[in-house]
């Protein structure tokens, strides 16, 4: 895993376009009402139940804490303690750079530069975030298929374009999933698989210098294989990941649905808007970030509106999303901000004491 830190205008350039797009995001939504006002959406949230109001944000920072959950129960089982504390802030940092990195890639090399200045060697740090990768896949997979089987009917009275979003993100998760397990399970296959793939795309002449590329292959190979090896002995340890990732995606999907009884609605149908989101999770997947931001609002639209009057759709959506994704990514950017800034402090310190024994 490549452990290389972006540049510090690279971040802000990103941080930058992440506003831009959620902004835009935000924007399209609110457009789909010409009645909407931002005055009427807080009297829509001053007039909500505010215990089930608290459970939609308890939800949310559920999310964060059982991904770091996840990440410090691998760090024990190879004997390196890590904190509550330390976890949250590896989540948080994980959690705002895929938020705001294409294709996510900025989430696990920021989460290993906090793990590593804890003292957690970097082959550990790297196991930890494939077996949370990992399971974070099968545990999407998992409740997409429950959701499925629940909740047909649902699926079907999405439009045509949900319904191609959402079953090629399901058909994403189980690549990803079966990759996974080869990796883990079949290393020598999966070369096999890649090597042969790579020889037919230079017989097309679309790659080039096949050699060097199979060389790469064997040594990424033989590097996955060692950390297999290490992971696939330790059973206990990956289902205990997966239960944590289980309960971390299980709390931000349901994050509407505590909006829904928040705004007054019935018990009994609550977890419907549990499956709208759950649908909107797998859906989101089908293209990268940032693109899967606007994929998931459009899903969650969709699919609301289906289940409660239209003039109060574009209120609910806006809510459950700024709390289970724009408000959560302001909350993990200040967070690993702070974590940040403490350590630079810290090293500061440190250099500043061993200074006068030189």
């Amino acid at each position: 895993m490549n452990q290389k830190q972006q540049s510090p205008r690279s971040k802000l350039l990103w941080s930058l376009l992440f506003v831009l797009i959620a902004a835009g995001t935000v924007f399209a939504v609110v457009s789909q009402s010409r009645a909407f006002t931002f005055d009427a959406f807080f009297d829509y949230v001053s007039g909500m139940s505010k215990p089930w109001l608290l459970a939609a944000v308890g939800a949310t920072l559920c999310f964060i804490i059982f991904e770091g959950e996840a990440v410090i129960a691998v760090c024990h089982a190879f004997g390196y303690r890590a904190s509550h504390r330390s976890g949250f802030v590896y989540s948080a940092s994980d959690i705002y750079f895929s938020a705001i990195t294409p294709s996510a890639s900025g989430g696990q090399p920021a989460c290993a530069y906090f793990m590593i200045k804890d003292g957690i060697p970097p082959m550990v740090a790297t196991i930890a975030l494939i077996v949370n990768l990992t399971m974070y896949t099968f545990s999407i997979l998992i409740l997409g298929t429950i959701t499925l089987l629940v909740h047909p009917d649902l699926y079907q009275a999405f439009g045509t374009l949900s319904k191609v979003l959402i079953g090629l993100g399901y058909m994403v998760q189980v690549l990803l999933a079966v990759f996974f397990l080869m990796v883990i399970f079949r290393e020598k296959l999966l070369h096999s698989i890649c090597a042969n793939a790579l020889h037919l795309l230079c017989k097309l002449r679309i790659l080039r210098h096949e050699e060097d590329k199979q060389r790469k292959l064997a040594g990424h190979m033989e590097e996955f294989n060692g950390y297999a090896q290490m992971i696939s002995g330790r059973k206990g340890m990956m289902a205990k990941a997966l239960l944590y990732n289980l309960i971390q995606r299980g709390a931000v999907i349901a994050v509407p649905l505590f909006v829904y009884l928040a705004a007054g609605g019935e018990l009994g149908k609550a977890f419907q808007f549990w499956a709208v989101q759950c649908f909107a999770v797998l859906g989101s997947n089908t293209v990268p970030i940032p693109g899967a931001m606007g994929v998931s609002d459009y899903i969650m639209l969709d699919g609301f509106a289906n289940l409660m009057p239209e003039q109060g759709v574009i209120h609910f959506e806006l809510l459950s999303r700024t709390l289970s994704f724009y408000g959560c990514v302001v909350l993990c950017g200040t967070v690993t901000l702070l974590a940040y800034l403490l350590l630079k402090r810290r090293d500061k310190k440190r250099k500043e004491n061993e200074a006068p024994r030189k």
